[in-house]
């Protein structure tokens, strides 16, 4: 028998989803663990894998189309089984067709002046839906159909190019002139005025649909903004020991396990060390309490196509330099391929953004709900410092720590940012 295909439930807050792509088509033979499609959920896209096999018989919702949680998007047929006993689209059959027959029954049980009536008003409703022209016959946009009569242009030799085969104004040029009438042509109305059509160019305005991702930053943002009562600290770091242990490290690694660490990763396993030296500002706000953490679960920023994600580190103070680079590499990675799964991105209690990629010095980030504090990171830069009485070249990096006031106070703030500077300028002491 059919077996429905539902859109599943991805997320613990997802309620509907936007059908990306469909990996595959109608007729292909479907086997358990099989990539079908690509779904975008409000976290981020993920890739949708078949529970059963068969042949997909018929496809429901459309690449772009959006459907709520348990809707049917597609339906498979076991082998063997013909497309006949496939479950039709409710959407297409829902609605049934009008009847004459209410009209005709109070037809035959009135009066003969009222039937004369009821006859005329019938037969005057069915003259008003007859279509009055060929262009109004097919499926054209008001703006062709204008177009149409006002050249001559037969539709019915155009082949639409819109939504559904719909003849659109781009489809008119080069259309065939339609033939002269062989009955009376009716009188000459006047000439519609002429219809200014604008050409497309690449400097006009375009309106962006939000996808599920951008509606959620949107929506998480805004609440931070307006019910989360920032302050910001911000500290100059001397980045020339770190980067003297990187190079270092690395140089060793490459004989070894062979993996690089960045910048980014002794920044997060100092923001880690931090967070559970001061553990008040590893807490979130509960109305009418404080929870703070057991676990440090980093939420790490990344940059994606259509918008930001935040993949968690979970129980990150239990992890050495080394997991914590690899987890970050491996978490960044999928999520730019969108195969990151739900549950990566849940349980963080700090987060992280580093724009020093992007030549950024510094910045203040958002919080992120229902965390009570994020780190902003810039890049590093070269500058004149003032090292024992004289101007000599160092390495500076500017950080920035955006709080949530109701659960930490500026004092704790400060102690929090300061021990990442001292753990940053003393890299070493993170290796232990």
């Amino acid at each position: 028998m059919p077996i429905n295909i539902e859109m599943p439930k991805l997320s613990d807050t997802m309620t509907e989803g936007t059908l990306v792509r469909w990996l595959k088509q109608e007729g292909d033979e479907i086997e358990i663990g099989d990539i079908i499609a690509e779904i975008e959920t409000d976290k981020a896209t993920m890739e949708m894998e078949a529970f059963d096999e068969g042949v997909l018989s018929q496809i429901s919702v459309a690449e772009g189309g959006k459907a709520p949680v348990g809707e049917v998007i597609a339906v498979l047929l076991e082998p063997g089984e013909e497309s006949g006993a496939a479950t039709p689209a409710p959407a297409a059959q829902a609605t049934p067709e009008p009847t004459p027959a209410a009209p005709a029954v109070a037809e035959s049980q009135a009066p003969p002046m009222i039937s004369n009536a009821l006859a005329s008003a019938a037969a005057a409703l069915k003259s008003s839906s007859q279509p009055t022209s060929v262009s109004e016959r097919i499926k054209a946009s008001p703006l062709a159909k204008k177009i149409a009569d006002a050249e001559g242009i037969d539709l019915t030799s155009i082949s639409g190019t819109g939504p559904g085969g719909r003849i659109v104004k781009a489809d008119l040029a080069g259309g065939s002139k339609a033939a002269p009438a062989s009955t009376p042509a009716p009188a000459p109305s006047p000439a519609p005025a002429p219809v200014a059509i604008s050409p497309v160019a690449s400097g006009e305005d375009q309106t962006i649909p939000l996808t599920g991702m951008r509606k959620i930053i949107a929506d998480r943002l805004l609440t931070s903004k307006t019910t989360i009562p920032h302050f910001y600290l911000h500290l100059e770091v001397d980045a020339a020991p770190l980067m003297d242990l990187r190079k270092q490290i690395n140089a060793q690694a490459e004989a070894t396990h062979g993996n690089k660490y960045s910048v980014n990763d002794f920044v997060v396993k100092a923001l880690i060390n931090a967070s559970v030296a001061v553990p008040q500002v590893n807490a979130s706000f509960n109305g009418d309490s404080i929870v703070q953490f057991a676990h440090v679960g980093v939420s790490v920023a990344v940059a994606v196509e259509d918008g930001l994600v935040t993949p968690v580190v979970k129980n990150a103070e239990q992890k050495s330099l080394l997991a914590i680079s690899k987890e970050i590499k491996d978490l960044a990675g999928r999520a730019r391929d969108k195969k990151l799964l739900p549950n990566e991105f849940d349980g963080g209690t700090v987060t992280i953004s580093n724009l020093g990629a992007w030549g950024i010095e510094s910045f203040d980030a958002i919080v992120n709900p229902p965390q009570a504090a994020i780190l902003s990171v810039g890049g590093i830069i070269e500058k004149p410092v003032v090292k024992d009485g004289q101007i000599v070249p160092g390495l500076r990096m500017n950080l920035g720590v955006s709080c949530d006031h109701r659960v930490v106070d500026g004092a704790v703030g400060a102690k929090f940012i300061a021990e990442i500077k001292r753990l940053l300028e003393n890299p070493a002491l993170m290796l232990v």
